[in-house]
């Protein structure tokens, strides 16, 4: 280990009374004092032992001030400045007093701060100065040696009090101390940049001479010169430069080429200009539909409550009158029941009927004397009773439906009144498109337009389609309708050319009638047709048969479901009435012989209206398919009901008559084979009556009625049956009728 020189101590000298800013400056390097201070270690230094025992001295003192809070790097700085020989500045060392002064307020600080410090290597290190310093000699004892983790805890006057004291004493140390080490921290920033711009002129200097010195020597010798290979170096370069000129020359033709490119590219889309046009149609399309969509999507909402609103109008009022039928004929039979029972009993007492029978019998009177004289006056004498559809309304309903249905209407009215026509009316809405396939009929058809105008028509059809009633007589047809002739308009002024026959456009009309009308239309046939009501019959077949012919300008395929979707319902409801709306009693004769009596009325109108309702399914016979008019007609109503009515009936010319109003109901079409012989199956009861009836009259007076049902069996077709009865009975002059056939 090597031998540590022994300690000097420098005297001190006091310089003002504050011991906080006594300061003792250094001994200049190499002062007689100083050396003679000089232990036997630092007597062999060299030359420059003064400036190591200068750096030697500040090394202690940090040594002993090393971790000192309170200094910063100012403070710092003006401790301990550089020492070096061409310096003149005095180095101080701050004194025990000052030292102290700072230890007290590091511990002030502490004790307001309310924490413990960690580091308790400074206040072992203070307290080792402050014992040096003031006490060299002393030793120390144990428990003096001992490092205080924490202060001693003091009441809150004592460190207001402290802290008071030491808040004045900081002020007036701080501002003169700080003053001191600003000055002299200047000096030395200032000395440092005087330095430093020295070295650098130096510097210049020492290369500007370095650089002049080097001149031109003219004894250095060079090779001698060979022109073959300065020829050879100069053809070289010469060929580089002529593939460097052409791939030059091919770079400036290609980018000639480029730029007449461009400005071909530039003068074409200044000319045409429908590049933009054609960008500002599409976004206006585009602008247009979707606000389109978005006003439909808001109105289709009110257009479904009016549309279910009125829809459930008509429902009430249809089976208003059904329910007032099946119930009316469930009280009247059953009051004459009792009348017949009381027959039967041969009884005097009179015939108890409680009080709603005798309401309901008295309004069935009322409103079939009203029917009647409404008839006379109209002049119609050849009406039969059971015939009228019986759906009068009293005043009181009457005036509730049309209040209900105007007011339907009314807001009806309000839908669409906020909206403009080209958001409102179809034409204008397909003359949007119209421009549109005119214009660009390339993006027209790709786009599929044709499958999306059904769907934006939807709502505004449905709209239009809120006040129509198919069964109606006066109401309009659809092909006086705004939004049929639009459709048929826009579907006429396509643009294409006549070899594209199968355009999608056509096919526009035939979607809207399948989506739309025919949905519709079956609402009506399920909920509100009465198929016992021949106008309501008459004016359906009207509506279904031109629904149908537009249809049919589709695919077969399309035509097909079409049909089915449309005709399927008309069949189910046509059974239903079969099987709800028929009813004809069977009386005994004694009641029955007397046309005037009640159950002979009854009978009568029971029997025409199963009549009436034959005749209104048979009307279908264009429509529907031959078996299942066949199977409804003839199987379900003829057969079932209406022959075992005549078979009860009394023999005479009021059988013929009805028997010549069935044969009347028979469509033409199932007769027209003219090698036919023999009617079809399921008249064959009929046939078999006809013959019985026309034994029965021939034996009686009534000669003139047999001639009335052969005509019968030959309109029919049943002409074996007919010659068989001529030659039974030796009727040689009905064989002419025969031959006429």
């Amino acid at each position: 280990m090597a031998h540590r020189p022994e300690r000097t101590f420098r005297q001190r000298r006091a310089e003002s009374s504050d011991s906080d800013s006594t300061q003792e400056p250094f001994a200049e390097p190499g002062s007689p004092g100083e050396q003679a201070n000089l232990g036997p270690a630092e007597e062999g230094l060299p030359s420059g032992g003064g400036r190591a025992e200068a750096a030697e001295l500040p090394r202690r003192a940090r040594g002993r001030s090393r971790g000192r809070v309170w200094a910063s790097s100012r403070h710092a700085a003006r401790a301990a400045p550089r020492l070096d020989g061409g310096s003149d500045v005095p180095v101080n060392i701050p004194d025990a007093a000052f030292i102290q002064a700072a230890y007290r307020k590091r511990e002030l600080a502490r004790a307001q701060e309310d924490y413990i410090s960690l580091d308790v290597k400074h206040a072992f290190t203070i307290s080792g100065m402050k014992k040096n310093t003031e006490y060299p000699e002393s030793e120390t004892d144990d428990h003096e040696n001992i490092i205080p983790f924490t202060t001693k805890p003091q009441t809150l006057r004592q460190k207001m009090a402290e802290k008071t004291a030491t808040r004045n004493e900081e002020t007036s140390e701080d501002s003169e101390e700080d003053k001191k080490y600003q000055d002299i921290w200047e000096q030395q920033q200032m000395r440092k940049a005087v330095k430093i711009t020295k070295g650098r002129d130096i510097d210049l200097s020492h290369s500007s001479k370095s650089q002049t010195v080097k001149k031109f020597d003219a004894s250095i010798s060079f090779p001698p010169v060979n022109l073959e290979i300065i020829k050879k170096q100069l053809n070289t370069r010469l060929t580089l430069l002529q593939d460097t000129h052409r791939s030059h020359l091919r770079e400036y033709e290609k980018y000639i080429q480029d730029v007449k490119s461009s400005k071909s590219t530039i003068q074409n889309l200044e000319n045409s200009s429908n590049q933009v046009l054609n960008f500002k149609f599409y976004k206006s399309m585009k602008v247009y539909v979707e606000n389109l969509i978005d006003c439909l999507n808001k109105k289709i909402i009110n257009i479904q409550e009016i549309e279910s609103a009125m829809h459930a109008l008509l429902v009430k009022q249809a089976m208003i009158f059904t329910k007032r039928r099946q119930d009316e004929l469930k009280h009247e039979s059953a009051y004459l029941q009792q009348l017949s029972r009381k027959a039967e009993t041969s009884t005097n007492r009179s015939l108890a009927i409680d009080e709603k029978t005798q309401w309901i019998l008295e309004e069935i009177e009322s409103r079939r004397a009203r029917r009647r004289q409404a008839r006379v006056l109209s002049g119609n004498c050849t009406h039969q009773e059971g015939t009228s559809s019986d759906d009068e309304l009293s005043s009181a309903d009457m005036i509730d439906f049309q209040k209900s249905q105007g007011d339907i209407l009314e807001d009806h009215k309000k839908i669409f009144e906020d909206v403009h026509d080209d958001f409102c009316n179809i034409q204008n809405i397909l003359l949007k498109f119209q421009q549109w396939r005119e214009k660009f009929p390339d993006s027209y058809y790709e786009a599929f337009i044709s499958l999306c105008i059904p769907k934006l028509l939807n709502p505004l059809i449905r709209f239009q389609l809120i006040d129509w009633n198919p069964l109606k007589f006066d109401s309009i047809g659809l092909k006086q309708m705004p939004w049929f002739t639009s459709i048929a308009e826009f579907i006429d002024s396509s643009m294409e050319d006549s070899k594209k026959d199968d355009s999608s456009d056509k096919k526009i009309l035939s979607t809207v009638i399948s989506k739309i009308i025919i949905p519709r239309l079956t609402d009506f046939v399920e909920f509100i047709w009465d198929p016992l009501s021949t106008s309501q019959t008459t004016n359906l077949i009207t509506q279904s048969r031109m629904i149908l012919e537009e249809h049919s300008t589709c695919e077969n395929e399309v035509i097909s479901k079409g049909k089915q979707d449309l005709l399927k319902p008309i069949a189910s409801r046509m059974k239903k009435a079969i099987d709800d709306d028929v009813f004809i009693p069977l009386y005994p004769k004694s009641a029955v012989e007397n046309r005037m009596s009640p159950h002979s009325k009854f009978q009568e109108r029971q029997f025409w209206s199963g009549l009436k309702l034959f005749h209104n399914i048979l009307l279908w016979n264009e429509l529907l398919p031959e078996d299942t008019l066949q199977e409804l007609g003839l199987g379900k109503l003829l057969n079932r009901y209406l022959i075992i009515a005549l078979l009860n009936a009394i023999p005479g010319p009021d059988v013929v008559k009805k028997c010549n109003q069935i044969a009347a109901c028979l469509p033409e079409k199932w007769f027209q084979n003219s090698a036919m012989r023999t009617s079809i199956p399921q008249l064959e009861n009929f046939i078999q009556f006809l013959l019985q009836s026309a034994r029965k009259l021939s034996t009686s007076e009534i000669r003139d009625e047999v001639k009335e049902i052969i005509l019968i069996l030959v309109k029919i077709k049943a002409l074996n049956h007919a010659e068989s009865f001529i030659e039974e009975y030796h009727l040689d002059h009905l064989k002419s009728v025969i031959k006429e056939v």
